[in-house]
């Protein structure tokens, strides 16, 4: 599911960033760049979404960016945050007999290498 919220970026005196989610108590952020502060503004915003579904939390809902209100080295940007269900599903599946038996020979975790591989394809 894709959720987009206004987070507003702080100029340091030294050049880096700080970032605040003003729908989102106690999302923070820090970036060395504009670059990396905009990565790390979606990395803050994807956690701490995860983390609140994770935990039935409700979402407050977006802010209109022009109803935020900036001081002098502030502006605002909408940032994107795609978060994935990562809740386990069960599923039956088939293998040849000889991978069976090698996998449970070599100790590996079938889901594991399954997810893996999953993961690898759909990167």
């Amino acid at each position: 599911m894709e959720y987009v919220y206004p987070a507003v970026f702080h100029t340091n005196d030294d050049g880096t960033y700080t970032i605040t989610y003003p729908d989102l108590p106690g999302c923070i952020s820090e970036g060395k760049t504009l670059a990396n502060a905009m990565y790390m503004a979606q990395s803050a915003l994807t956690q701490w979404i995860e983390y609140h579904i994770d935990k039935k939390i409700d979402l407050q809902a977006a802010s209109n960016t022009q109803n935020i209100k900036t001081e002098g080295s502030e502006f605002v940007n909408l940032i994107r945050a795609d978060v994935k269900d990562g809740r386990a599903v069960k599923r039956t599946i088939s293998i040849p007999k000889w991978m069976d038996e090698r996998v449970v020979k070599s100790g590996l975790s079938l889901s594991r290498v399954l997810q893996d591989a999953l993961s690898q394809r759909f990167q």
